[in-house]
């Protein structure tokens, strides 16, 4: 085992064992982000709490012209753990704990590349991606940068991934009239029926989707994920809500698609509220994203990463590319591992992200 591969397994170790996870959003400026002020030293660090668990940490040393970003916030463990999450299990070529993939793998690569090497530097660790709520990333847009180019770490097998889907969350709520079940129903009398015949009709419209294209990507992702309402199976609905999720392609207009939602209902909806969108990468019209996707490239090959197909998963890559600045996605791990019960990521993909990390610290300025 190499000595980087060594230092970054014991940097994963320590983050391993903060709880960061997300909810219950309990992060605050001292755990995790004291470990990361400690073990960088020769930076300039600049921390800021936004709030509801949203802490930033930008640390930077010299003139770089790159920046690395990665959140440190984990989904909440499962029951179905073999071991606890919170102890970094090695077993020769893996790595296993609760966000060693998802991805407190790259912070402790770049802690380990930044300690072996002396080269500029600047790391934006942030620890609210996993609350489709970006304070964090929006408080940094907010200020003045001048990077050439944001590398935002989320496991894409160490590939530079340059394109990925929009993301956008709904909740779509019903109201009807609560009465004996005995009784014949107008449409809008139960807003159980009201949300059923809606869900079914949305899903017609996305499954409409199915031949639409951009580069790798095909189709809309869509997912009605919890449905909520009614009282019991004699009694009338007063009151029914959906939540779903959607993921667009980069070309397609969500504007068009929640108004076409709204009109498969039969009975207007009482509400329709999106309560999260980030944007797609590149973002932008087709013809401003597809000249962002293009400097992506032109950075990434520079760089001399390999290039990966565009993923279906959403990344605060696109909120950098949405503010105008150059943005992809590069780290170690497979999105399969992420999120799952006994997460992993391979030793291999760690090293060479490692490695990459070092060797980009050493010779860029």
């Amino acid at each position: 085992m190499s000595e980087l591969l060594t230092a970054t397994l014991d940097h994963l170790r320590a983050l391993v064992a903060f709880d960061t996870r997300n909810p219950p959003r309990a992060i605050d400026g001292g755990g995790i982000f004291a470990y990361l002020r400690a073990n960088l030293r020769g930076f300039d660090c600049e921390l800021h709490d936004h709030g509801a668990g949203a802490v930033s940490l930008l640390a930077r040393r010299g003139r770089p012209r790159i920046l690395f970003n990665v959140h440190l916030d984990t989904v909440p463990d499962s029951p179905h753990w073999s071991a606890d999450p919170f102890a970094l299990r090695v077993d020769g070529t893996r790595a296993l704990g609760l966000g060693a993939c998802d991805i407190k793998g790259a912070a402790a690569g770049l802690l380990a590349a930044a300690q072996a090497s002396a080269g500029d530097a600047a790391f934006l660790f942030t620890s609210d991606e996993e609350a489709n709520d970006a304070r964090c990333i929006a408080a940094f847009l907010r200020q003045q940068h001048d990077y050439d180019a944001v590398i935002v770490a989320e496991p894409t097998c160490a590939k530079a991934v340059l394109a990925h889907r929009g993301i956008s969350s709904l909740l779509v709520g019903f109201a009807g009239r609560a009465g004996h079940a005995s009784a014949a129903q107008q449409a809008g009398d139960s807003a159980v029926h009201q949300a059923v015949c809606w869900g079914a009709r949305a899903l017609g419209l996305a499954a409409g989707f199915a031949d639409e294209q951009f580069g790798d990507l095909r189709g809309l992702r869509f997912n009605i994920g919890r449905i909520e309402g009614g009282i019991k199976a004699n009694v009338i609905a007063p009151e029914a809500e959906l939540r779903l999720g959607m993921r667009p392609l980069p070309s397609m207009d969500v504007d068009a698609l929640l108004a076409r939602l709204r009109d498969c209902a039969e009975v207007v909806p009482a509400r329709l509220v999106e309560t999260f969108r980030g944007p797609s990468l590149p973002a932008g019209a087709p013809a401003q994203a597809e000249a962002r996707r293009e400097a992506a490239q032109r950075v990434a090959t520079s760089l001399a990463l390999p290039l990966g197909a565009a993923v279906d998963f959403w990344t605060e890559a696109a909120l950098f590319s949405q503010a105008g600045l150059t943005a992809f996605v590069y780290g170690p791990g497979d999105i399969a591992q992420a999120h799952s019960a006994d997460e992993w990521v391979a030793l291999e993909q760690l090293e060479q992200y490692a490695r990459t990390c070092h060797r980009l610290l050493e010779t860029r300025s």
